[in-house]
């Protein structure tokens, strides 16, 4: 691995961080009331988990139209909790530190997603 090569979807940098950014989903909606666990809770950790889990599937997929497919559902995900983010925010259950925090993470995993995408298609 020191030679900079990627081998598995573990050294992806996107994966890695959107598993950082699951877990901080995970852990800041502990907080929430408990009548949003089956909902925006629910929600939010579906769509959280989803993005590492597509990245990781599109690795493991032979062609590029299939890798950048699943790419561009783990970028949805991401999107998705996005949304969750402000909606949180105006329900009152993030603050506005939490609220910038989490979009700086989503923010992160945006641009890397969007380099994996376009290193895919420079292969094209």
């Amino acid at each position: 691995m020191g030679n900079g090569r990627i081998s598995s979807f573990e050294d992806l940098t996107a994966w890695q961080r959107s598993q950082d950014l699951a877990v901080s989903i995970y852990t800041l909606t502990k907080q929430f009331p408990a009548e949003e666990k089956f909902a925006l809770t629910n929600q939010l950790r579906r769509a959280a988990s989803s993005i590492s889990a597509n990245i990781a599937e599109g690795f493991g997929r032979r062609g590029i139209k299939e890798k950048i497919q699943f790419y561009a559902i783990a970028y949805g995900s991401l999107l998705e909790v996005k949304n969750f983010m402000y909606l949180s925010h105006k329900l009152n259950y993030l603050d506005d530190e939490l609220k910038r925090d989490c979009l700086l993470e989503i923010t992160t995993c945006q641009k890397l997603i969007n380099a994996l995408i376009k290193s895919i298609n420079a292969k094209i």
